[in-house]
């Protein structure tokens, strides 16, 4: 088992082509509820190849990506590293290197279930300032699953051995609140992705439980994949859909 700081290194340009972005009525929401604003300093912690971290910049607010996998890094910094407000942190959710009481907010994207829960939770009431938020979001299958996402959800069940444990992890709710200090909020919004072939193997392989080439399940996968998509396809793409899920609301102490 690869340490969690390690698990993207080499899936790292599958990751920032294919991986979904957020959708705008979640970043609205950010402005609406949580303080992001062209005044706000933002931490985008476990900010990977900058995905959420580029939607902030677009807001005017000036982001901090925290980011221990120098792969992920160094494509953040490729992609983002030319706007003002971009700052790029080699540090974890543990320990994120930023001063204290300097954040007004913490943001994570499809990364909380990598955190040690309670060492993140101190850091976050650390840096953030007295009262500030956290929101933490994901890109989900929606519950009832479309006819192509139940055949690449028994596709993983057959040839990712990991994927059932680490879908597991991210869906422990308990573990957020606690994060929260015993109460957040939650929205929900629509997102979707379409892909032909090569974008559909570009995101399949971009994700963490994938096997890698080499892996005696690597070219079972990739040969079921492609029955997948030959028997879902409509005039070349498939569609991807997701909830993309916020938890929001301030830290509480104690």
């Amino acid at each position: 088992m690869k340490e969690p700081t390690e698990r993207f290194t080499g899936r790292v340009d599958n990751y920032a082509r294919y991986r979904p972005s957020y959708p705008a009525a979640a970043i609205d929401l950010l402005e609406a509820s949580c303080g992001l604003s062209p005044a706000a300093l933002v931490a985008d912690v476990g900010s990977g190849t900058g995905i959420l971290t580029e939607l902030l910049l677009a807001r005017g607010a000036r982001v901090l990506a925290v980011e221990p996998n120098r792969g992920m890094r160094e494509a953040a910094e490729a992609r983002l590293g030319g706007q003002a407000r971009f700052g790029s942190v080699n540090g974890t959710a543990e320990a994120t290197t930023l001063p204290a009481v300097s954040v007004d907010l913490l943001v994570v994207g499809q990364a909380f279930h990598w955190f040690d829960g309670e060492r993140a939770r101190r850091e976050a009431l650390r840096v953030l300032k007295p009262g500030a938020c956290a929101a933490l979001l994901w890109n989900e299958r929606p519950e009832k699953l479309t006819p192509f996402m139940a055949d690449y959800e028994a596709l993983l069940r057959r040839h990712a051995p990991e994927y059932v444990r680490i879908v597991a992890r991210r869906a422990d709710v308990e573990s957020m609140r606690r994060f929260f200090g015993g109460a957040m909020e939650l929205e929900t919004f629509p997102n979707e992705q379409t892909f032909g072939f090569e974008g559909l193997k570009g995101r399949l392989l971009s994700t963490s439980y994938a096997p890698e080439p080499g892996d005696a399940q690597f070219e079972p996968m990739m040969a079921g994949l492609r029955e997948v998509y030959d028997r879902h396809e409509r005039a070349g793409t498939v569609t991807f859909p997701y909830r993309t899920l916020v938890y929001f609301g301030p830290l509480r102490p104690g």
